[in-house]
């Protein structure tokens, strides 16, 4: 009887560290959502995802039975820290005119075109994708719902004037997405008007004098991921 060829034995890839569970589905959580981030939600495997960690594709399917599960808590985990960046906890306390200031402030800024790009992606997979079309529309809602409260907090001060904050919620959120979904242009086209649009159309829903809100952002961009993480 002829045996079978014998299959060669894998290479040696280092002590493999054991950590905790909590610890480590958070650690493919984050990688999966830094390399959607760069790489694109379409090209985020989870064998992309272990080369990555330096792991097996069988420790990723583990955590994460199917690619559909993955690419949505990754996209999740990023747009929770995006919103957690835009509008941080930590500034509760600032008056909401100030709060509303550093949102635009950040959300125009650069550092978060990698973003941009992940939402415009997210988006479009989602058509095909039920569990990544839950994932969007769940973010998407607790965005309205944290910008819709920032504003109503701002009419209670007395620092914005509008009837209909969820309105001027929304007006908000299509200029920025509009803004946004221009992210993969590479002609390097700008305009002072468009870099503006976001802050212009919230001093003319909340009733504030033009150039308001630029006076008061004077503070750094607050950067999505931490530098150098």
């Amino acid at each position: 009887m002829t045996s079978s060829p014998r299959r060669p034995a894998r290479a040696a890839t280092g002590p493999r560290t054991r950590k905790a569970p909590a610890e480590r589905r958070a650690e493919i959580l984050d990688a999966a959502a830094r390399l959607a981030l760069t790489e694109g939600l379409e090209r985020v495997t989870m064998q992309l995802v272990a080369d990555h960690l330096g792991v097996r594709p069988g420790l990723i399917g583990h955590y994460f039975p199917t690619i559909e599960t993955l690419l949505a808590e990754a996209f999740t985990h990023a747009a929770t820290r995006e919103r957690r960046s835009l509008l941080p906890p930590a500034e509760s306390d600032l008056p909401p005119l100030r709060r509303l200031a550093l949102f635009l402030h950040r959300v125009s800024g650069p550092d978060f075109t990698d973003l941009d790009r992940l939402w415009l992606n997210a988006r479009h997979l989602s058509r095909y994708r039920p569990t990544l079309h839950q994932a969007v529309a769940d973010q998407e809602a607790e965005m309205r719902t944290e910008l819709t409260t920032l504003i109503e907090d701002g009419v209670a001060a007395g620092e914005f004037t509008t009837t209909d904050p969820p309105a001027a919620c929304l007006l908000l959120l299509v200029v920025i997405d509009g803004l946004g979904s221009y992210a993969n242009d590479t002609t390097g086209f700008t305009h002072p008007a468009l870099a503006a649009l976001p802050r212009t159309t919230a001093e003319q829903q909340l009733g504030l004098t033009p150039g308001t809100l630029t006076l008061q952002q004077d503070a750094g961009r607050a950067r999505p991921w931490p530098s150098g993480a």
